[in-house]
């Protein structure tokens, strides 16, 4: 094989491949990552056959993790906007807050929303109520676009069951249920620093409204929604049952160590806990639509999952390999006592979004990249999942496809949304990552 600082060199170059190949060149990135897993195992002088076997191994080592999860993350999310849970919980929350609140309750809104739904379809759900919304309460539609997106950016980027945080918690074999409860923390944090840009600066831009529609008129329009509680219920089931393997996987056993061990630890399994979680969902469907859902709906949600499980698969093939080349020891020896920390992940992950533009890929690959770095640089591994996951948010620019879904379903011109948009993300991103920090003092 090449030297250790060959293979770092080689490494730089595998990455502005992959960034050339989906930012520059719009390829699909299943297809970039695979390739350059490929080209980088040969690069370093891997024989062909631990090449193929590297690949393929850490492709379907990725598949056995979160394969599962993925698609029943996906049809939970597809049955939570075919019917309305997904308007009924942003209702739940105006009730709350008040409609003179209604910027914080869209953000609160996407917060809960994209904790199984993709951001980009969790704004375009969410959108028509934001834009009634606006044109009720005469606020800056800039403002609750911004308000919007990035309540749906913080747990995209921090909590699981989301493809990117889960991706990265099974590369880095971190507790599932920690990434889960630290994330909504720093999620937290991070919503509310997006919340916070979005009322002192965003709401400065104005945008003439088209739609003249109203918020009752929303909801008189999707007709009956499903109660509040109910329509939490798919997206809190498969998070306390998590929780609750995490817990019994504890040191001092709460649960001890027979049958209530072995129950919890089987129901709280991520891929049992989605699953239950789907079965969760379709309580929501009305008689007359069980069909449908049963046809359509699952059909959809597998379907959409196919494309996120392929570039996740891929990426954990690229950790794979690189975990198998010359440079983890050189890297091991040349930072032994160098202080850089969770600053590492983050700084990678930063580097990654801003250049190529895909908070997930950005995710996997730093992911990857880190993987054989934790344990000789004495990273705690959930709070690299969670500096990973503070990096993929900053900066969301005109390379980031959800840039272009916010912008254009607020009707925002390019430029204003490089002065309300783009900005936010890289707060929220600050914010969580000093979240992180902190944590990692009691950690």
């Amino acid at each position: 094989m090449v030297s250790g600082p060959v293979a770092i060199i080689l490494l730089i170059v595998a990455v502005a491949l992959i960034i050339f190949g989906t930012a520059k060149l719009r390829l699909n990135a299943f297809i970039v990552l695979i390739t350059i897993a490929f080209l980088y195992g040969l690069g370093v002088g891997m024989p062909l056959r631990e090449v193929v076997s590297g690949v393929t191994e850490g492709f379907g080592g990725t598949m056995a993790h979160i394969g599962i999860v993925i698609i029943c993350g996906t049809i939970i999310g597809v049955i939570l906007e075919k019917t309305g849970a997904a308007l009924s919980l942003t209702q739940a929350v105006l009730k709350v807050v008040g409609q003179d609140r209604s910027p914080l309750a869209m953000s609160v809104a996407g917060f809960v929303v994209s904790v199984p739904v993709f951001c980009d379809s969790g704004y375009v759900v969410l959108t028509p109520l934001n834009k009634g919304l606006a044109v009720q309460t005469k606020k800056s539609m800039a403002m609750m676009a911004v308000a919007l997106g990035t309540g749906l950016h913080a747990t995209h980027a921090l909590v699981p069951p989301t493809p990117g945080p889960i991706a990265a918690a099974a590369e880095l074999d971190a507790d599932l249920g920690a990434v889960i409860a630290l994330g909504l923390i720093a999620g937290i944090v991070s919503m509310i620093a997006g919340y916070l840009y979005a009322t002192k600066v965003s709401s400065k831009y104005s945008i003439e409204m088209e739609l003249e529609e109203s918020y009752e008129s929303l909801k008189e329009k999707q007709g009956k929604l499903p109660g509040a509680f109910h329509s939490l219920l798919p997206l809190l089931v498969p998070i306390v049952l998590i929780l609750l393997n995490s817990i019994a996987e504890l040191p001092a056993k709460p649960f001890g160590e027979e049958a209530a061990y072995s129950f919890f630890t089987f129901i709280g399994a991520p891929a049992t806990a989605l699953v239950i979680g789907v079965f969760v969902a379709l309580t929501l469907v009305v008689r007359d639509r069980q069909a449908e859902a049963r046809d359509k709906w699952i059909g959809q949600g597998v379907r959409n999952a196919g494309l996120i499980i392929a570039i996740t698969a891929s990426g954990g093939a690229f950790g794979n390999i690189l975990q198998q080349s010359p440079m983890v020891p050189f890297i091991e020896e040349a930072f032994e006592g160098v202080p850089l920390g969770l600053f590492l992940p983050f700084i990678v992950s930063v580097i990654l979004k801003s250049s190529q533009g895909s908070g997930t890929v950005a995710i996997i690959t730093s992911a990857a990249i880190m993987a054989p770095l934790v344990e000789p640089f004495g990273l705690n591994p959930v709070l690299t999942v969670l500096a990973i996951g503070s990096g993929s948010m900053i900066v969301s620019h005109a390379n980031d496809s959800y840039f272009w879904v916010v912008s254009q379903f607020a009707g925002m011109p390019t430029n204003m949304a490089y002065k309300t948009w783009t900005p936010a993300t890289g707060v929220q991103g600050v914010a969580a990552f000093i979240v992180v920090l902190i944590m990692s003092i009691f950690i």
